[in-house]
């Protein structure tokens, strides 16, 4: 029977001034769109606000990295100006629960940038969410239900809204975990996957957990993903005491922390040599993989694996 978890959707890195890490990404390799921010109007008639949190990604053929950044509300100022305003709309009963919610999220951002700036945002894809949504029911991990958002998307024939399904696991310390849907092929011809780096998929998150930790995360990510944790399974997990056998010298700030992520290339010395001249650090994992550490990298370990 397959199984409703089999890769990551995306990770989002958190970061407190989104030009300095569309700037760092670039270096890095990646192709990163102008931001986007929604806006809503904070009351009937009048004139719509920037709020919650901007982002971008960089997108692969069925996973992204997302940057995102709290917005103050109102403010665009410290946005790059390019950045792309969408307006939204809702009913004006309920404009109360949607501005109070999305305050929330924006204050957890807030927060966890506070933290630390870097991962923050682990998603799982699922081919079949209702159905992981009942597993995970069952096996007594509490989430908030399935919901559908719009994301609107540029295409050549306007912008259209793509929908959306994920839920949240409640209770996660290292961050917000949750699943969503596979990403629509309908929408793929949208986005730009060719990237200087080559880079093909997301494929890893790695997570660092205190020692003497690692019994009861495993259990808990056991009971995301419906089965034992392997190392073919789309997050590693590890102690602080281990972490450097995988990647020397990485120091995570806070535990437990999602540290670093792995990007699968088709040709490692093209990404070395465009590292170098882009000036950033480059070290060896266990593995033989390459990765620009966290220090370089705004909090986020960057590893590169070849896979042709």
């Amino acid at each position: 029977m397959p199984h409703d978890i089999a890769r990551l959707h995306h990770v989002g890195h958190v970061v407190g001034d989104m030009a300095q890490a569309m700037a760092l990404y670039r270096r890095l390799g990646f192709h990163v769109p102008p931001p986007s921010v929604p806006a809503l109007a904070p009351r009937d008639g009048a004139a719509p606000e920037a709020f919650g949190a901007a982002n971008t990604h960089a997108d692969f053929s069925r996973s992204f990295i997302e940057l995102v950044t709290p917005v103050k509300p109102g403010s665009t100022a410290d946005l790059p100006p390019d950045t792309r305003i969408v307006p939204l709309q809702a009913p004006p009963e309920q404009l109360p629960l949607i501005l109070s919610r999305i305050e929330a999220a924006s204050a957890r951002l807030g927060g966890w940038c506070d933290r630390f700036e870097g991962l923050h945002i682990l998603m799982f894809s699922s081919p079949d969410v209702d159905g992981a949504a009942h597993r995970l029911t069952a096996a007594g991990v509490d989430h908030g239900g399935v919901n559908t958002v719009g994301r609107p998307v540029q295409t050549p024939d306007g912008v259209r809204t793509e929908p959306v399904r994920y839920l949240e696991i409640d209770g996660a310390p290292e961050g917000r975990v949750g699943v969503v849907a596979d990403l629509d092929p309908e929408f793929q011809h949208t986005r730009r996957l060719d990237h200087p780096n080559g880079a093909q998929d997301l494929v890893e998150a790695v997570l660092c957990v205190p020692d003497g930790r690692l019994p009861l995360v495993r259990e808990r990510y056991e009971r995301y993903l419906g089965r034992p944790v392997s190392p073919e399974d789309p997050v590693t997990l590890l102690t602080e005491t281990d972490l450097p056998d995988l990647l020397p010298g990485e120091n995570p700030p806070a535990l437990p922390a999602l540290v670093a992520c792995t990007v699968a290339v088709t040709d490692i010395p093209r990404v070395r040599a465009l590292l170098a001249q882009n000036g950033l650090p480059v070290r060896e994992t266990a593995r033989g993989e390459i990765f620009v550490p966290a220090a370089a990298a705004l909090g986020v370990a960057v590893i590169f694996r070849e896979r042709n």
